[in-house]
Order: structure tokens, then sequence, then C-alpha cells
């Protein structure tokens, strides 16, 4: 059983980081990428493009890292709402925490009698019958202490990470033209690659996740793509 339930931990906490990682990737390989774009079609030289993409890469994962540890926070502090609800209901209002769970185990088949045993035991044990109450009532699973912070970090270096493939280009060619011209093929080709692992990591097809990753992002960029060059 303890090995069942820890397998399941580990599963929600890897989810939580392929989740992270998808927000920064996609962003940051968009982002950069319409920016860069945009300023191909408005200047002659790589060097502004660069500056600006770099300035865009600091600027886009401090905020995106930021944002994600604000909603790490938030999770964490809508927990500790509901858990103290909850301990004051059991503490106060014990009948009708018993009447909840009577009908969450009726709706799971279990007869009248099973449930009354249920029951009183879990009156004996309040500190049990507040966790059953928050995972199987409201559906809230305890937040690592550090998810905040970790989701920050993973989200930062993600959007790093996917503004550099786009931008690399423009390090090499000192053309704009031929730099754009490459960091789509490279771009749309990353996102292919990324689509294709994160559809292996989430449980869906890779191939179906890959296209639509792929598909996805180009619009997106391209979209991005139009609304910088009418602004420049």
């Amino acid at each position: 059983m303890d090995q069942h339930l820890n397998h399941v931990e580990e599963h929600f906490l890897g989810s939580d980081f392929i989740r992270d990682v998808v927000i920064g990737m996609s962003d940051g390989l968009t982002v950069p990428f319409a920016l860069a774009a945009g300023l191909s079609g408005a200047v002659d030289t790589t060097t502004l493009i660069l500056t600006a993409g770099g300035a865009e890469i600091a600027a886009g994962s401090i905020a995106m890292g930021l944002g994600g540890y604000l909603a790490g926070k938030t999770d964490t502090e809508h927990f500790e709402s509901e858990l103290a609800r909850e301990q004051r209901e059991v503490r106060e209002v014990p009948e009708l925490e018993e009447k909840e769970v009577s009908e969450i185990f009726r709706k799971y088949g279990l007869e009248e009698e099973q449930i009354i045993s249920i029951t009183e035991t879990m009156k004996k044990n309040p500190e049990k019958w507040v966790d059953f109450m928050m995972k199987f009532e409201l559906g809230l699973e305890k937040p690592e202490p550090s998810r905040a912070r970790k989701s920050a970090i993973t989200i930062a270096i993600s959007y790093i990470v996917g503004g550099i493939i786009p931008l690399f280009p423009y390090f090499i060619f000192h053309k704009p033209s031929t730099a754009l011209m490459v960091s789509v093929i490279v771009t749309l080709i990353a996102l292919l690659i990324f689509g294709y692992i994160k559809g292996r990591f989430t449980g869906t097809s890779p191939m179906k996740s890959a296209f639509q990753t792929m598909i996805t992002g180009g619009i997106a960029a391209t979209v991005a793509f139009g609304l910088a060059r009418i602004l420049t």
C-alpha cells in the first residue's frame, strides 16, 4: 500500500515539473522568435536583434519565473486555508462532516453498515478524517514545501533555453534575412521535437503531440511576427 501511495505522489510531482517545462519552453520558443523576426525586416544588422532578443529573454524568464512562484504560493495558501476550514468543521460541526463522508462513500456503492463503521473509525482520528476530506471532498493534495521555488526556477530556465534556440542563427549569420530563414526552420524543428518529448512524458500520442505543438507554436509565432512587423 505504501509503495502504491509513493508511486502516485511521484507521478503528481513529475506532472508539475513537466507542466512548468511546457509553460517555459512554449513561450521561450515563440516570443523571442517573434521579436527577432519582426526586427529582421526593420534593421540591417543582427547586433540589435541579438541585443533586443537577449533583453527579452532576460525579462521574460524573470516575469515567467515570478509568475510560477506566485502561482505555487497561491496553491499553498489555498491548501492551508481549506485545511484550517476543514479542521474547524470537524471540531465544531462533526455531524455535518459525517454526512459528507457518508455521501462520498455512497457514491462508491458501499452499504450503510460499512459507511457507519468507517465514519465511526474516522471520528477516533480527527487528523486522518481531515486528510480524507481534503483529498476526497475537495480534491486537494498537500503541495510540496519547495514547490513555488522549484516552479519559478524550472519555468525561468525553460524559457531561457527555449529563447536561445530561435536566436542562435543570428549569432552565425550576419544578414538578418538569412538568419530569419534559418531561425524559422530551427524553431519549427525544435517545436516538433519538444512536442514529441512532451507527448512521451504526458502519456499522449507523441506524434500527435509533436505536430500539435509545432502547428500551435507556428501559428502563435506567425501572429506575433505579424504584430511585430506592424509595430516595427
